[in-house]
Protein backbone atom coordinates (compact mmCIF):
# COMPACT_ATOMS: atom_id res chain seq x y z
CA UNK A 1 0.00 0.00 0.00
CA UNK A 2 1.44 3.70 -0.41
CA UNK A 3 0.50 6.76 1.37
CA UNK A 4 -2.64 7.76 -0.26
CA UNK A 5 -4.11 4.61 0.15
CA UNK A 6 -3.10 4.38 3.76
CA UNK A 7 -4.32 7.68 4.56
CA UNK A 8 -7.33 6.97 2.95
CA UNK A 9 -8.06 3.61 4.52
CA UNK A 10 -7.15 5.66 8.27
CA UNK A 11 -10.05 8.27 7.06
CA UNK A 12 -12.50 5.30 7.01
CA UNK A 13 -11.69 3.98 10.28
CA UNK A 14 -12.89 7.51 11.72
CA UNK A 15 -15.59 7.75 9.39
CA UNK A 16 -17.28 4.51 9.62
CA UNK A 17 -16.14 2.68 13.13
CA UNK A 18 -13.04 1.17 12.00
CA UNK A 19 -14.20 -0.70 8.34
CA UNK A 20 -11.53 -0.87 6.55
CA UNK A 21 -8.76 -3.13 4.52
CA UNK A 22 -5.64 -2.87 6.61
CA UNK A 23 -4.56 -5.98 8.44
CA UNK A 24 -1.94 -5.78 11.32
CA UNK A 25 0.15 -8.17 12.65
CA UNK A 26 2.54 -8.23 15.79
CA UNK A 27 4.62 -10.12 15.87
CA UNK A 28 5.91 -11.35 19.40
CA UNK A 29 2.87 -10.19 22.15
CA UNK A 30 4.77 -10.06 25.29
CA UNK A 31 5.26 -7.31 27.65
CA UNK A 32 5.30 -4.77 25.29
CA UNK A 33 4.07 -6.51 21.93
CA UNK A 34 0.79 -6.98 23.74
CA UNK A 35 -0.28 -3.31 24.77
CA UNK A 36 1.21 -2.21 21.25
CA UNK A 37 -1.08 -5.21 19.65
CA UNK A 38 -4.19 -3.95 21.67
CA UNK A 39 -3.25 -0.04 20.86
CA UNK A 40 -3.60 -0.60 17.25
CA UNK A 41 -6.81 -2.97 17.84
CA UNK A 42 -8.52 0.14 20.07
CA UNK A 43 -7.36 2.45 17.32
CA UNK A 44 -9.61 0.75 14.45
CA UNK A 45 -7.17 -1.63 13.26
CA UNK A 46 -8.13 -5.02 12.64
CA UNK A 47 -4.92 -6.40 14.66
CA UNK A 48 -3.36 -10.30 15.08
CA UNK A 49 -1.20 -11.70 17.78
CA UNK A 50 1.50 -13.94 17.02
CA UNK A 51 3.57 -15.44 19.20
CA UNK A 52 5.63 -19.45 19.76
CA UNK A 53 4.19 -19.35 23.57
CA UNK A 54 0.82 -21.70 22.84
CA UNK A 55 0.07 -21.12 26.44
CA UNK A 56 -0.22 -17.62 26.40
CA UNK A 57 -2.13 -17.63 22.95
CA UNK A 58 -4.69 -20.44 24.20
CA UNK A 59 -5.13 -17.84 27.08
CA UNK A 60 -5.90 -14.75 25.00
CA UNK A 61 -7.92 -17.20 23.57
CA UNK A 62 -10.30 -17.96 26.24
CA UNK A 63 -10.58 -13.71 26.85
CA UNK A 64 -8.33 -14.14 29.70
CA UNK A 65 -6.41 -10.84 29.70
CA UNK A 66 -2.54 -11.74 30.65
CA UNK A 67 -0.56 -8.70 31.92
CA UNK A 68 -2.33 -8.27 34.90
CA UNK A 69 0.10 -5.64 36.38
CA UNK A 70 0.30 -2.85 33.65
CA UNK A 71 -3.02 -0.86 34.55
CA UNK A 72 -4.98 0.67 31.54
CA UNK A 73 -5.03 -2.64 29.14
CA UNK A 74 -7.56 -4.80 30.68
CA UNK A 75 -10.79 -2.82 29.56
CA UNK A 76 -9.16 -2.65 26.01
CA UNK A 77 -8.38 -6.11 25.91
CA UNK A 78 -12.14 -6.41 26.75
CA UNK A 79 -13.31 -4.12 23.74
CA UNK A 80 -11.25 -5.66 21.33
CA UNK A 81 -11.82 -9.33 21.69
CA UNK A 82 -15.13 -8.90 21.97
CA UNK A 83 -15.66 -6.65 18.64
CA UNK A 84 -12.78 -9.05 16.64
CA UNK A 85 -10.38 -6.17 16.61
CA UNK A 86 -7.68 -8.56 17.98
CA UNK A 87 -7.19 -12.27 18.01
CA UNK A 88 -3.91 -14.23 18.87
CA UNK A 89 -2.15 -17.61 17.26
CA UNK A 90 1.21 -18.94 16.79
CA UNK A 91 0.24 -19.47 13.20
CA UNK A 92 2.53 -16.97 11.20
CA UNK A 93 1.63 -18.57 7.82
CA UNK A 94 -1.29 -17.79 7.83
CA UNK A 95 -1.19 -14.51 9.52
CA UNK A 96 1.71 -12.70 7.39
CA UNK A 97 0.77 -12.91 4.08
CA UNK A 98 -2.42 -11.43 4.43
CA UNK A 99 -1.35 -8.45 6.82
CA UNK A 100 -0.49 -4.84 5.57
CA UNK A 101 1.88 -4.13 8.53
CA UNK A 102 3.99 -6.22 9.99
CA UNK A 103 5.23 -4.64 13.44
CA UNK A 104 7.86 -6.84 15.39
CA UNK A 105 8.57 -7.03 19.10
CA UNK A 106 10.70 -9.81 19.61
CA UNK A 107 13.24 -9.69 22.62
CA UNK A 108 16.88 -9.14 22.25
CA UNK A 109 18.23 -10.31 25.25
CA UNK A 110 22.13 -11.59 25.97
CA UNK A 111 23.63 -14.76 25.89
CA UNK A 112 25.95 -16.20 28.18
CA UNK A 113 29.06 -13.89 27.38
CA UNK A 114 27.03 -11.13 27.29
CA UNK A 115 27.10 -11.02 23.49
CA UNK A 116 23.58 -9.49 22.10
CA UNK A 117 21.23 -12.72 20.79
CA UNK A 118 19.15 -11.71 17.76
CA UNK A 119 17.81 -15.20 17.20
CA UNK A 120 14.80 -14.27 17.68
CA UNK A 121 14.73 -11.47 14.82
CA UNK A 122 16.70 -13.50 12.22
CA UNK A 123 14.24 -16.92 12.81
CA UNK A 124 11.69 -14.11 12.10
CA UNK A 125 13.13 -12.27 9.11
CA UNK A 126 14.20 -16.09 7.34
CA UNK A 127 9.98 -16.48 7.79
CA UNK A 128 8.83 -13.23 6.59
CA UNK A 129 11.36 -14.14 3.47
CA UNK A 130 8.81 -16.50 2.17
CA UNK A 131 5.48 -15.20 3.35
CA UNK A 132 5.59 -11.03 3.33
CA UNK A 133 3.34 -9.95 0.51
CA UNK A 134 4.45 -6.85 -2.12
CA UNK A 135 3.36 -3.56 -0.73
CA UNK A 136 3.34 -4.53 3.10
CA UNK A 137 5.51 -2.64 5.56
CA UNK A 138 8.08 -4.45 8.39
CA UNK A 139 8.36 -2.55 11.13
CA UNK A 140 10.88 -3.39 13.63
CA UNK A 141 9.99 -2.07 17.45
CA UNK A 142 12.68 -4.42 18.93
CA UNK A 143 15.36 -2.76 20.74
CA UNK A 144 18.54 -3.30 18.17
CA UNK A 145 22.25 -2.00 17.51
CA UNK A 146 22.84 0.21 15.02
CA UNK A 147 23.34 -1.45 11.63
CA UNK A 148 21.39 -4.72 12.30
CA UNK A 149 18.77 -3.57 10.11
CA UNK A 150 21.14 -2.11 7.30
CA UNK A 151 23.45 -5.07 7.52
CA UNK A 152 21.54 -8.15 8.45
CA UNK A 153 18.08 -7.42 8.90
CA UNK A 154 16.96 -6.19 4.64
CA UNK A 155 19.24 -9.16 3.67
CA UNK A 156 17.19 -11.65 5.15
CA UNK A 157 13.74 -10.03 3.92
CA UNK A 158 14.85 -10.07 0.22
CA UNK A 159 14.39 -12.91 -1.54
CA UNK A 160 15.61 -12.93 -5.13
CA UNK A 161 13.23 -15.81 -6.47
CA UNK A 162 9.79 -13.76 -5.72
CA UNK A 163 10.73 -10.60 -6.49
CA UNK A 164 10.69 -9.20 -2.95
CA UNK A 165 13.35 -5.91 -2.67
CA UNK A 166 13.16 -4.07 -0.20
CA UNK A 167 12.58 -0.56 -0.89
CA UNK A 168 11.22 -0.98 -4.58
CA UNK A 169 7.87 -3.55 -3.19
CA UNK A 170 8.46 -4.05 0.49
CA UNK A 171 9.07 -1.36 2.93
CA UNK A 172 10.99 -2.05 6.14
CA UNK A 173 11.48 0.51 8.75
CA UNK A 174 12.08 0.95 12.96
CA UNK A 175 10.14 2.41 15.57
CA UNK A 176 11.74 1.55 18.60
CA UNK A 177 9.57 1.18 21.50
CA UNK A 178 9.73 3.43 24.41
CA UNK A 179 7.80 2.52 27.85
CA UNK A 180 8.62 1.12 31.34
CA UNK A 181 7.08 -1.91 32.24
CA UNK A 182 3.75 -1.32 34.98
CA UNK A 183 3.69 2.52 33.21
CA UNK A 184 3.43 0.95 29.16
CA UNK A 185 -0.14 3.44 29.11
CA UNK A 186 1.33 5.76 30.25
CA UNK A 187 4.39 6.26 28.21
CA UNK A 188 2.45 5.08 24.99
CA UNK A 189 0.21 8.16 25.39
CA UNK A 190 2.93 10.47 26.67
CA UNK A 191 6.69 9.71 25.14
CA UNK A 192 7.72 11.00 21.74
CA UNK A 193 8.70 7.88 19.60
CA UNK A 194 11.29 7.82 16.88
CA UNK A 195 10.71 6.78 13.07
CA UNK A 196 13.23 6.09 10.71
CA UNK A 197 12.48 3.33 7.52
CA UNK A 198 14.83 2.60 4.74
CA UNK A 199 13.67 4.95 1.78
CA UNK A 200 11.59 7.78 2.02
CA UNK A 201 8.04 6.23 1.23
CA UNK A 202 8.37 3.60 3.92
CA UNK A 203 9.06 6.34 6.34
CA UNK A 204 5.92 8.21 5.29
CA UNK A 205 3.47 5.07 5.90
CA UNK A 206 4.89 4.49 9.63
CA UNK A 207 4.14 8.08 10.73
CA UNK A 208 0.92 7.71 9.38
CA UNK A 209 0.41 4.65 10.97
CA UNK A 210 1.73 5.88 14.28
CA UNK A 211 0.28 9.28 13.94
CA UNK A 212 -3.08 7.81 13.86
CA UNK A 213 -2.54 5.19 17.01
CA UNK A 214 -0.05 6.92 19.55
CA UNK A 215 -1.30 10.43 20.69
CA UNK A 216 2.36 11.75 20.38
CA UNK A 217 5.38 13.45 19.37
CA UNK A 218 7.10 11.59 16.04
CA UNK A 219 10.27 12.75 15.64
CA UNK A 220 11.72 11.83 12.22
CA UNK A 221 15.72 10.11 11.97
CA UNK A 222 17.58 10.10 9.14
CA UNK A 223 18.14 6.19 9.17
CA UNK A 224 17.01 3.10 11.31
CA UNK A 225 20.61 2.95 12.21
CA UNK A 226 20.91 6.58 14.00
CA UNK A 227 16.80 6.11 15.08
CA UNK A 228 18.66 2.97 16.81
CA UNK A 229 21.71 4.59 18.22
CA UNK A 230 19.07 7.23 20.36
CA UNK A 231 17.42 4.41 22.21
CA UNK A 232 20.48 2.88 22.90
CA UNK A 233 22.17 6.10 24.13
CA UNK A 234 19.25 7.46 26.53
CA UNK A 235 19.28 3.45 28.09
CA UNK A 236 23.28 3.21 28.05
CA UNK A 237 22.91 6.80 29.81
CA UNK A 238 21.09 5.82 32.70
CA UNK A 239 23.24 2.60 33.49
CA UNK A 240 26.23 4.98 33.19
CA UNK A 241 24.30 7.40 35.99
CA UNK A 242 23.19 4.83 38.27
CA UNK A 243 26.92 3.16 37.93
CA UNK A 244 28.19 6.26 39.15
CA UNK A 245 25.71 6.98 42.34
CA UNK A 246 26.52 2.89 43.06
CA UNK A 247 29.98 3.82 43.37
CA UNK A 248 29.37 7.29 45.45
CA UNK A 249 27.12 5.00 47.62
CA UNK A 250 30.48 2.82 48.15
CA UNK A 251 32.39 5.71 49.09
CA UNK A 252 30.03 7.43 51.53
CA UNK A 253 29.24 4.24 53.33
CA UNK A 254 33.24 4.50 54.74
CA UNK A 255 32.89 8.56 55.08
CA UNK A 256 29.46 8.18 57.13
CA UNK A 257 27.54 9.68 54.69
CA UNK A 258 24.29 9.55 53.95
CA UNK A 259 23.69 9.36 49.90
CA UNK A 260 20.30 9.70 50.21
CA UNK A 261 20.55 13.42 51.83
CA UNK A 262 23.17 14.71 48.93
CA UNK A 263 21.28 13.40 46.18
CA UNK A 264 17.58 15.39 47.64
CA UNK A 265 20.21 18.50 48.17
CA UNK A 266 21.70 17.36 44.39
CA UNK A 267 18.51 17.09 42.82
CA UNK A 268 17.67 21.08 43.80
CA UNK A 269 19.60 22.04 40.83
CA UNK A 270 18.28 22.62 37.89
CA UNK A 271 20.78 21.06 35.93
CA UNK A 272 20.77 17.23 38.41
CA UNK A 273 19.64 14.66 36.92
CA UNK A 274 18.89 12.09 40.14
CA UNK A 275 19.64 8.35 40.04
CA UNK A 276 19.44 6.32 42.89
CA UNK A 277 21.80 3.59 44.11
CA UNK A 278 20.14 0.20 43.97
CA UNK A 279 21.18 -4.06 44.35
CA UNK A 280 22.03 -4.18 40.90
CA UNK A 281 20.23 -3.34 37.61
CA UNK A 282 18.05 -5.77 35.76
CA UNK A 283 15.11 -6.17 33.17
CA UNK A 284 15.11 -6.92 29.46
CA UNK A 285 16.59 -3.20 28.61
CA UNK A 286 19.24 -1.36 30.63
CA UNK A 287 22.00 -4.06 30.83
CA UNK A 288 20.82 -5.46 27.71
CA UNK A 289 21.00 -2.27 25.67
CA UNK A 290 25.10 -1.34 27.42
CA UNK A 291 26.30 -5.06 26.03
CA UNK A 292 24.62 -3.55 22.65
CA UNK A 293 26.58 -0.43 22.36
CA UNK A 294 29.56 -2.59 23.66
CA UNK A 295 29.23 -5.00 20.61
CA UNK A 296 28.40 -2.34 18.09
CA UNK A 297 31.77 -0.42 19.25
CA UNK A 298 33.93 -4.51 19.05
CA UNK A 299 33.89 -4.50 15.83
CA UNK A 300 35.51 -0.82 15.12
CA UNK A 301 37.87 -0.32 18.33
CA UNK A 302 37.52 -2.46 21.80
CA UNK A 303 39.07 0.42 23.42
CA UNK A 304 35.99 2.41 23.15
CA UNK A 305 33.23 3.09 25.59
CA UNK A 306 35.47 2.36 28.13
CA UNK A 307 32.79 3.94 30.89
CA UNK A 308 30.05 1.61 30.05
CA UNK A 309 32.66 -1.41 30.25
CA UNK A 310 32.94 0.05 34.03
CA UNK A 311 29.96 0.92 34.29
CA UNK A 312 28.49 -2.96 33.57
CA UNK A 313 31.41 -3.73 36.07
CA UNK A 314 30.13 -1.92 39.03
CA UNK A 315 26.45 -2.21 38.56
CA UNK A 316 27.38 -6.18 38.64
CA UNK A 317 29.18 -5.83 41.79
CA UNK A 318 26.19 -4.40 43.47
CA UNK A 319 24.48 -7.71 44.91
CA UNK A 320 27.82 -8.81 46.01
CA UNK A 321 28.26 -5.60 47.99
CA UNK A 322 25.16 -6.53 49.26
CA UNK A 323 26.10 -9.56 50.86
CA UNK A 324 28.81 -7.70 52.50
CA UNK A 325 26.29 -5.42 53.95
CA UNK A 326 24.78 -8.65 55.43
CA UNK A 327 27.83 -10.20 57.21
CA UNK A 328 28.51 -6.77 57.83
CA UNK A 329 25.41 -6.44 59.96
CA UNK A 330 25.82 -9.81 61.59
CA UNK A 331 29.45 -9.76 62.91
CA UNK A 332 27.82 -6.41 64.80
CA UNK A 333 25.48 -8.84 66.58
CA UNK A 334 28.05 -11.52 66.95
CA UNK A 335 25.67 -13.88 64.79
CA UNK A 336 26.87 -16.23 62.70
CA UNK A 337 25.47 -16.09 58.71
CA UNK A 338 25.05 -19.94 58.30
CA UNK A 339 22.42 -21.59 59.54
CA UNK A 340 20.28 -18.25 59.38
CA UNK A 341 16.99 -17.39 58.13
CA UNK A 342 17.11 -14.53 55.91
CA UNK A 343 13.92 -12.92 53.82
CA UNK A 344 14.25 -11.27 50.74
CA UNK A 345 11.54 -8.76 49.92
CA UNK A 346 10.68 -8.70 46.44
CA UNK A 347 12.43 -10.32 43.44
CA UNK A 348 11.12 -8.26 40.96
CA UNK A 349 13.76 -5.99 38.58
CA UNK A 350 11.90 -3.10 39.57
CA UNK A 351 8.47 -1.88 41.38
CA UNK A 352 4.97 -2.71 41.22
CA UNK A 353 5.80 -5.11 38.14
CA UNK A 354 5.74 -9.16 37.97
CA UNK A 355 9.13 -9.30 35.99
CA UNK A 356 12.46 -11.16 37.58
CA UNK A 357 14.37 -10.67 34.20
CA UNK A 358 17.98 -10.23 35.01
CA UNK A 359 17.17 -9.21 38.77
CA UNK A 360 19.66 -8.84 41.45
CA UNK A 361 17.76 -10.77 43.61
CA UNK A 362 18.76 -14.16 41.95
CA UNK A 363 22.12 -13.58 42.47
CA UNK A 364 21.47 -12.40 45.84
CA UNK A 365 19.90 -15.57 47.04
CA UNK A 366 22.39 -17.46 45.00
CA UNK A 367 25.39 -16.21 46.90
CA UNK A 368 23.54 -16.52 50.16
CA UNK A 369 22.70 -19.96 49.36
CA UNK A 370 26.51 -20.51 49.50
CA UNK A 371 26.82 -19.27 52.65
CA UNK A 372 24.52 -22.03 53.70
CA UNK A 373 21.74 -19.59 54.82
CA UNK A 374 17.53 -20.74 54.36
CA UNK A 375 16.11 -18.34 51.97
CA UNK A 376 12.72 -17.05 52.29
CA UNK A 377 10.69 -14.56 49.81
CA UNK A 378 7.87 -12.61 49.64
CA UNK A 379 6.99 -10.58 47.12
CA UNK A 380 3.41 -9.38 46.38
CA UNK A 381 3.14 -10.18 42.79
CA UNK A 382 4.79 -13.70 43.45
CA UNK A 383 3.00 -15.25 45.54
CA UNK A 384 2.97 -18.93 47.16
CA UNK A 385 4.66 -19.88 43.80
CA UNK A 386 8.35 -21.23 43.11
CA UNK A 387 11.37 -18.96 42.04
CA UNK A 388 14.41 -19.57 42.02
CA UNK A 389 13.59 -22.95 43.57
CA UNK A 390 12.21 -21.73 46.24
CA UNK A 391 8.38 -20.89 47.26
CA UNK A 392 7.41 -17.83 47.59
CA UNK A 393 5.10 -16.85 50.81
CA UNK A 394 1.32 -15.64 50.13
CA UNK A 395 1.65 -13.03 52.92
CA UNK A 396 4.47 -11.11 54.74
CA UNK A 397 3.18 -12.76 58.47
CA UNK A 398 3.39 -16.19 57.04
CA UNK A 399 7.38 -15.77 57.12
CA UNK A 400 8.88 -12.78 58.56
CA UNK A 401 8.62 -14.03 62.57
CA UNK A 402 11.18 -16.46 62.50
CA UNK A 403 13.83 -14.98 60.09
CA UNK A 404 17.33 -13.37 61.24
CA UNK A 405 17.23 -10.80 58.50
CA UNK A 406 14.95 -9.01 55.76
CA UNK A 407 16.46 -7.65 52.65
CA UNK A 408 14.77 -5.06 50.96
CA UNK A 409 15.74 -5.88 47.11
CA UNK A 410 12.48 -4.34 45.35
CA UNK A 411 11.01 -0.92 45.87
CA UNK A 412 7.63 -2.15 45.64
CA UNK A 413 5.04 0.57 46.57
CA UNK A 414 3.45 -1.84 49.33
CA UNK A 415 7.23 -2.36 51.21
CA UNK A 416 7.19 1.68 51.42
CA UNK A 417 4.12 1.23 53.79
CA UNK A 418 5.94 -0.81 56.22
CA UNK A 419 7.18 1.09 59.73
CA UNK A 420 10.75 0.02 61.12
CA UNK A 421 8.95 -1.42 64.17
CA UNK A 422 6.93 -3.64 62.32
CA UNK A 423 10.12 -5.34 61.29
CA UNK A 424 11.47 -4.83 65.22
CA UNK A 425 8.41 -6.71 66.24
CA UNK A 426 8.36 -9.34 64.29
CA UNK A 427 11.59 -10.49 62.84
CA UNK A 428 14.28 -12.99 65.16
CA UNK A 429 17.06 -11.04 65.18
CA UNK A 430 16.71 -7.45 63.98
CA UNK A 431 18.80 -6.53 61.09
CA UNK A 432 17.36 -4.83 57.96
CA UNK A 433 19.02 -4.19 54.89
CA UNK A 434 17.56 -1.48 52.39
CA UNK A 435 19.10 -1.61 49.15
CA UNK A 436 16.29 1.50 47.77
CA UNK A 437 16.39 3.63 50.19
CA UNK A 438 12.96 3.57 51.54
CA UNK A 439 13.72 3.30 54.94
CA UNK A 440 14.21 6.38 56.91
CA UNK A 441 17.47 5.60 58.69
CA UNK A 442 17.13 7.64 61.64
CA UNK A 443 13.65 5.96 62.30
CA UNK A 444 15.26 2.89 62.05
CA UNK A 445 17.81 3.37 64.39
CA UNK A 446 15.65 5.07 67.12
CA UNK A 447 13.98 1.52 67.15
CA UNK A 448 16.77 -0.08 67.65
CA UNK A 449 16.87 -2.29 64.57
CA UNK A 450 20.67 -3.09 62.91
CA UNK A 451 19.80 -1.33 59.86
CA UNK A 452 21.88 -1.07 56.41
CA UNK A 453 21.36 0.54 53.57
CA UNK A 454 23.80 1.38 50.06
CA UNK A 455 25.11 4.45 50.83
CA UNK A 456 23.54 5.35 54.44
CA UNK A 457 27.59 5.96 56.09
CA UNK A 458 27.21 2.54 57.79
CA UNK A 459 30.52 0.90 57.20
Amino acid sequence: MNEEEILTEIREIKKNGGKNKICVCVIGIGRIGLPTALSFAKSGFKTIGIDINKNLVDKIGRKEFPLKDEPGYQEIFEEVIYNGKFSATTKIEEVVPNSQIILLSLPTPMDENNIPDYTALRTVAKQLNNLVSKGSTIIVESTIEPGFIENEFVEFIENEERQIKVGENIGVGVCPETANPGEIMKDFNNLPRLVAATDEKTSEIIELIYKHVFPVELIKMPNCKTANAVKLTTNVFRDVNIAFVNELALLYDKLGIDIQTVLDAADKKYNFQIHYPGAGVGGPCLPVNSYQMLNSAKGINDSLLKMVKISREINESMPFYVINLVKNAFKQIDKKIEKSKILILGISYKPNVKDIQLSPAEIIISELKKLGTDIRIFDPFYKSTTVYGIKTANELEEVISDVDAAIIVTAHEEFKNIKPEYFLSKMRSPVLIDTRGIIDIHAAEKTGLIFRGLGRGKI
